[in-house]
């Protein structure tokens, strides 16, 4: 009992010590030692990485799931150490509606068969979406929060003990100065400084042990950086993985509602469907091949795989053609397409009954079906 009151009773007294003493540096009324740039920097770059892991954190998990309700759901779950339950994605939703929209309505009608086509399609889509959430959430938040919940609170933790022996030292250094100013008016004080010094000694091997092992965590804040790259690599990939899914899913779709536009509604000319924006550029095209020129429809002209255009007979018009700009380079799978190289300039025009996806393209003396979504069409 005896034994743990004097602790209590030393605890309380370094407690006070310290809080006597970082009042007096808040107020200008004591020293304070200063750490190198070098360190100071360290725990500048740490504190960035921090803040900065944070809000990517924050900022991708709304990205992954945008209702805040579940949002907390799954960090509940997460900190009871629970399975996530599996949630329906706004897709799979969709794609359930659509389902029963048909079969209500109809699924043999125009409509229904519709439906059931765009159904299919968006409950890819959701199954797409679930794998990028499962992926980024493991190659990407987990390595982040492992950071914060983990090497985070080591170094603060270490940080806090660096702050408590720095406080030390400099009350010991404070305590041996009073005691050498009292020193020099009477010779009763020699005890007094020898003491002080002591502490001094002791506070400052304390502070330095403590300063190497902040510095060294510090430091590995680089190895954090080079972690957070490879996660960061990993994410990108599954992102344009996802993308690249969505892009192949939504590409199958549009070409299965534009192989039954014709037989819904007879006489309309494909063409006019817009085609698929590309999959990996912020660039669109300005205009659609329904906007293209059309010159007069050549025989056995079909869709891609269907038959060989004859190109030697086809003819550009006299006027309204257009130029295009190739967004990606690609390469002609057969001599009926024009291979491209990006950045370059031909000239398309459409024809009647094309596949809404494709153009004729020329460069110089060379002609051959091109893919819309590889060009920009310039006014």
């Amino acid at each position: 009992m005896d034994f743990n009151m004097k602790k209590l009773a030393s605890d309380a007294g370094i407690f006070f010590t310290r809080a006597v003493q970082f009042t007096e540096e808040k107020f200008g009324q004591a020293e304070k030692t200063e750490l190198d740039a070098h360190f100071e920097n360290l725990l500048a770059r740490a504190d960035s990485t921090k803040n900065w892991t944070e809000k990517i954190l924050r900022q991708t998990e709304v990205l992954l799931q945008p209702n805040p309700s579940a949002r907390v759901e799954e960090f509940l779950y997460e900190k009871l150490d629970r399975k996530v339950p599996s949630r329906v994605t706004n897709g799979e939703l969709l794609a359930q509606y659509m389902a029963e929209a048909a079969n209500e309505l109809g699924p043999t009608t125009p409509y229904g068969k519709t439906l059931i086509k765009v159904s299919e399609a968006e409950k890819r889509l959701g199954a797409a979406e679930r794998d990028f959430i499962h992926t980024a959430s493991v190659s990407f938040l987990t390595p982040l929060r492992n950071f914060l919940e983990g090497d985070w609170k080591t170094i603060s933790k270490e940080r806090r003990l660096l702050q408590n022996r720095r406080l030390d030292l400099d009350a010991c250094k404070a305590r041996l100065k009073r005691a050498k100013a009292a020193e020099a008016k009477a010779t009763l004080w020699n005890d007094e400084v020898d003491k002080a010094e002591q502490e001094l000694r002791v506070a400052q091997t304390e502070f330095d042990r403590q300063a190497e092992v902040t510095r060294l965590l510090l430091e590995g804040i680089s190895s954090t950086h080079v972690n957070h790259l490879r996660c960061l690599h990993e994410f990108v990939k599954s992102q344009t993985t996802y993308y690249a899914q969505c892009y192949r899913h939504m590409l199958d779709l549009q070409k299965q509602l534009g192989s039954s536009q014709g037989a819904i509604f007879p006489g309309t000319f494909v063409g006019t469907t817009e085609p698929a924006s590309p999959p990996l550029s912020s660039t669109s095209p300005t205009t659609t091949a329904a906007t293209m020129p059309v010159v007069p429809s050549v025989a056995n002209l079909a869709p891609p795989g269907e038959a060989a255009l004859c190109l030697e007979e086809v003819a550009p018009p006299a006027s309204g053609t257009r130029k295009a700009r190739v967004l990606y380079d690609y390469e002609a799978a057969d001599s009926s397409e024009l291979a491209l190289l990006a950045d370059e300039l031909i000239t398309v025009y459409s024809l009647p009954g094309m596949d809404p996806d494709w153009l004729i393209g020329e460069r110089g003396n060379k002609k051959g079906k091109v893919p819309v979504t590889y060009l920009e069409l310039l006014s």
